[in-house]
């Protein structure tokens, strides 16, 4: 995660770094600023998940700022830091993530990364990124994984939701189908190797003798990064996971 932060008043930026990295403690990216001319032209090419901002600077005003950054990002998370409440409206208007008064302290900046208005996407590091928490969906390089029929997808994703555990073809009828409709089990399976050879990723899927399962270090997946304590999959989760699933349910008690 890249972290943009910009005040001019020497002071206020650095308490306002310090705290964030109190309340970010991971290998998160944090750029900080005096000056928002430069803090424009340094990372206008760079991807910025959060950006705080000071509203009242010389020649760039952090509204100012904001809008340049949302032209090149629309979905950066915009969080103003100001002495003033009279902006409000304003960054309302520019849908902001959040607005903080200073000065800032960890119980607030907390509390505007917990609602952040836009996702925070995990860098990806394997062939496919599986998003669990909302809708289920399965990513190439940014692009969803389309099969060709409805069913395999909601098998996938049941194997995905048994993180590597081998399933047999009974336990998946049940699951999918309620009925006996295991003859129909090798067009599902077809489909999944065929769509997963496309782009490279055959290996993910694992079919043997009358079950099935992933390997799930072959994928990049929200809900596992949750379980390993990553703090912006953490962020992600909004109590809602595989939601068009009715046997969906994610246990994320124990885990963290």
């Amino acid at each position: 995660m890249r972290i943009l932060m910009v005040d001019d008043e020497d002071l206020q930026l650095l308490r306002l770094v310090n705290t964030v990295k109190k309340v970010i403690t991971d290998d998160s990216e944090f750029l900080s600023y005096n000056n928002p001319v430069k803090a424009f032209e340094e990372n206008k090419d760079k991807k910025i998940d959060i950006a705080f901002l000071d509203i009242e600077m010389p020649v760039l005003s952090g509204v100012q700022l904001a809008k340049k950054l949302k032209a090149i990002n629309p979905k950066i998370n915009i969080i103003f830091v100001t002495a003033y409440n009279d902006y409000a409206i304003e960054a309302y208007k520019m849908h902001a993530s959040g607005y903080i008064m200073k000065p800032v302290n960890e119980e607030r900046i907390k509390e505007e990364l917990d609602g952040l208005r836009y996702e925070i996407e995990l860098k990806p590091s394997k062939v496919l990124q599986v998003k669990c928490f909302g809708n289920f969906e399965i990513f190439h390089n940014g692009t969803p994984l389309k099969f060709h029929r409805q069913k395999s997808k909601e098998l996938f994703a049941y194997l995905v939701d048994r993180e590597g555990a081998s399933v047999n073809v009974n336990e998946l009828n049940a699951v999918l189908w309620e009925e006996d409709k295991k003859s129909y089990f090798r067009n599902l399976i077809a489909d999944i190797q065929n769509t997963l050879k496309e782009v490279g990723a055959e290996d993910v899927f694992v079919k043997r003798y009358n079950e099935c399962f992933i390997d799930p270090t072959l994928i990049d997946c929200d809900a596992y990064e949750y379980k390993r304590n990553n703090p912006d999959a953490i962020r992600m989760y909004r109590g809602e996971y595989m939601i068009q699933y009715s046997w969906a349910y994610f246990d994320c008690e124990e885990d963290v």
